[in-house]
């Protein structure tokens, strides 16, 4: 493993390197372990750096951090630490540990152990490899389960029968895992999962770790395919009874994917969309205002994030008729669409598809979003006019009369305010 090591970046290999050294004087062993351990051997960039110290993790956190002059944040509680080095870079420690399910679904209960248990503990043979960091057996692999064969073999398989009854998450975790790598779940593995998903396991867990499991799931760029995976396998019930996606669904969950694309490919300084949240009010199109209301209180999603949810739930078929028009101005498409998200615009875009919509959309981002006017309240100021809430007033007139081409220079604008609003 040691010539996948010098593949990293030289910073992260240096640092990796250090961490050895520090296990050795600290009298620990240390383990590189997770995603990046899978991502080297397949080749995929991965600098997400997790350490497992099989003895006292925090005492090696600190020293490491001292030789690094990284910033120190512990959780005696967990055994855990992160540090920030002084180059931004991420490091997460943790102290090995063997974990218990008091019960299906619960959070486990976790103590003390060795790599081997710290192992056995993670949710896919591929994803329960470790590389040794001990200066006497440097770089070479831990593989008590036999993930690299099924990473050659493009298999994702569980560690033992009851971990997707222990956690299901495990079951969209599988499915993200399966879509991202162009794996396939393992026929056993696959088979207990749709027991577990029968069992109506995902229900039983907490609302807000669904959550963030879909997030992340829906945060891929195969998120689409995720999706279709999900609902041959299990569907979305979970997420609420009346969940249920049919062949118009699916069709507008195609349309977001191809909307976002769009917006990426055309306005890549616009910046970053919510993505997860586009396909997530696309995952809940098939149900009523009430219950997508139900579906956002359970989740516990943020006030920005409900705010969007509402404000695409609750658009009135009056302004999409008004967006439909052959002729609108840029300030009337202006007035229709400033309020809302880029990621509202689009679902507007991908649902409705009306292709003098569409043109008018794309005239608002393309002309429209960050435009400011060519005078500003100190201008109006210099000008004689006295602070009131005719400002507003004033230089939203005037936006309007510059995105229509009637004002197209600073001269222009001062000309105007002069000509009309100025005493004789």
């Amino acid at each position: 493993m040691k010539d996948y090591l010098n593949n990293l970046p030289k910073e992260i290999r240096d640092l990796i390197y250090l961490a050895g050294e520090v296990a050795e004087e600290t009298k620990v062993y240390a383990y590189l372990v997770g995603g990046i351990v899978r991502d080297l051997i397949l080749g995929i960039p991965n600098l997400d750096l997790d350490i497992v110290i099989q003895g006292d993790g925090l005492m090696f956190a600190a020293e490491l951090a001292r030789r690094l002059q990284a910033k120190l944040t512990t959780h005696p509680r967990f055994g855990t630490a992160t540090l920030m080095t002084p180059k931004k870079i991420k490091l997460d420690i943790a102290t090995c540990r063997s974990e218990i399910y008091p019960e299906p679904a619960s959070l486990p209960v976790v103590s003390p152990g060795a790599i081997k248990e710290d192992l056995a503990r993670r949710d896919f043979t591929i994803n329960a490899l470790a590389i040794d960091l001990h200066l006497h057996n440097f770089g070479s692999l831990v593989d008590f389960y036999q993930g690299r064969r099924d990473l050659k073999a493009g298999l994702i398989r569980i560690l033992h029968d009851l971990s997707f009854i222990d956690d299901p998450t495990r079951i969209i975790r599988a499915v993200r895992l399966e879509q991202r790598l162009k794996f396939r779940i393992e026929p056993h593995s696959l088979r207990l999962l749709k027991q577990a998903a029968d069992a109506g396991m995902l229900r039983r867990v907490s609302p807000h770790r669904i959550r963030d499991e879909i997030a992340l799931m829906l945060k891929e760029s195969c998120a689409l395919e995720c999706i279709l995976r999900m609902q041959k396998l299990v569907g979305f019930n979970f997420i609420h009874q009346k969940l249920k996606l049919r062949k118009v669904n699916l069709r507008y969950l195609a349309a977001i994917k191809s909307q976002i694309d769009w917006f990426k490919g055309g306005f890549p300084r616009y910046g970053t969309l919510d993505i997860w949240l586009m396909y997530f009010i696309g995952l809940l199109s098939s149900l009523n205002n009430f219950q997508i209301n139900q579906v956002c209180k359970r989740f516990g999603l943020r006030r920005e994030e409900i705010k969007k949810v509402v404000s695409y739930s609750t658009l009135s078929l009056k302004m999409i008729s008004r967006l439909s028009k052959r002729k609108m101005s840029a300030s009337q498409i202006y007035q229709n669409l400033e309020a809302l998200s880029p990621e509202v615009i689009l679902l507007i875009k991908a649902k409705h598809r009306n292709r003098f919509l569409s043109r008018n959309i794309q005239e608002f981002f393309r002309r429209c979003t960050g435009i400011r006017t060519y005078i500003l309240g100190g201008d109006l100021t210099r000008l004689g006019l006295k602070p009131s809430s005719d400002y507003k007033k004033i230089l939203t007139r005037l936006l309007y009369l510059q995105l229509d081409g009637q004002i197209n220079s600073r001269q222009e604008a001062l000309e105007w305010v002069k000509k009309w609003l100025l005493p004789s």
